[in-house]
């Protein structure tokens, strides 16, 4: 029921740069014009953090997302068997091919890569792996570990890390929806086993019952595990209460 105007998500974006976030995802730039006049009036202020669109493997998303200037797009495509049977009606080989071609296409244009495979944690692991290293061949920068639909367990998101780890050799990132509660120990489970990303939320603000907390990962690395992120925690405070103030979502 969140919606942000251009100007709100550059408020936002701002202070995100300013806290020390390493990557902002700026918006799906393919969804409306306002999104891509949001992602173009972030991608025009220059800032520390590198500035990323969302896109689906597909060709009109990723020229979009080029179009608003990001200097990475996240592209994704469905995986599990659920999602390539009823949603895609495509099968293994073909959800890889569409993969791969998306990551060249972005390649080509000299823009950086992170990839998902969307539903990851409800897909067979050896299929996973599979897409996942013809990702990185094709040439993804990032691989994105998104458990959608908030139902792993720290205990199994560490041993899913692990096996992947094992066979990609490219930064590790994870995407935690917390519909049982658990997305931020899952993402903080998915750190100790190599994960060297969390996608995270301010306020853990996300569809559902939302994605992880920005500001629990932050301290739970600094105050329990002493790993010192670029985030400058004296104003997680502040950011909280203009996201709470922007989205009328009181915390």
């Amino acid at each position: 029921g969140v919606s942000l105007t251009p100007d709100e998500k550059v408020e936002i974006a701002i202070a995100l740069n300013n806290i020390g976030v390493d990557v902002i995802e700026a918006g799906f730039p393919v969804s409306s014009i306002g999104e891509q006049e949001a992602v173009k009036k972030i991608t025009s202020l220059d800032l520390d953090a590198e500035i990323c669109g969302l896109a689906r493997a597909v060709k009109k998303d990723i020229d979009v997302a080029i179009d608003c200037g990001v200097d990475r797009i996240h592209t994704f495509i469905a995986t599990s068997p659920l999602h390539r049977k009823y949603k895609l009606k495509m099968d293994k080989e073909e959800v890889i091919n569409r993969a791969v071609e998306a990551i060249e296409y972005i390649k080509s244009h000299g823009v950086k890569v992170e990839f998902s495979a969307e539903d990851a944690t409800r897909t067979e692991i050896d299929y996973l792996i599979e897409v996942y290293r013809n990702a990185v061949d094709a040439g993804a920068d990032v691989i994105n570990v998104p458990d959608t639909v908030g139902v792993m367990i720290p205990k199994a998101m560490e041993y899913l890390i692990k096996e992947i780890k094992k066979e990609i050799d490219v930064p590790i990132s994870v995407h935690c929806h917390n519909d049982f509660g658990l997305a931020v120990a899952n993402s903080i489970a998915a750190v100790e086993a190599g994960a060297e990303q969390i996608h995270c939320t301010v306020n853990g603000i996300g569809e559902r019952a939302g994605n992880a907390s920005l500001e629990e990962v932050v301290m739970i690395l600094k105050s329990i595990y002493g790993i010192n992120t670029k985030i400058k925690t004296e104003k997680l405070t502040d950011l909280s209460r203009l996201v709470s103030k922007l989205t009328e979502i009181k915390v």
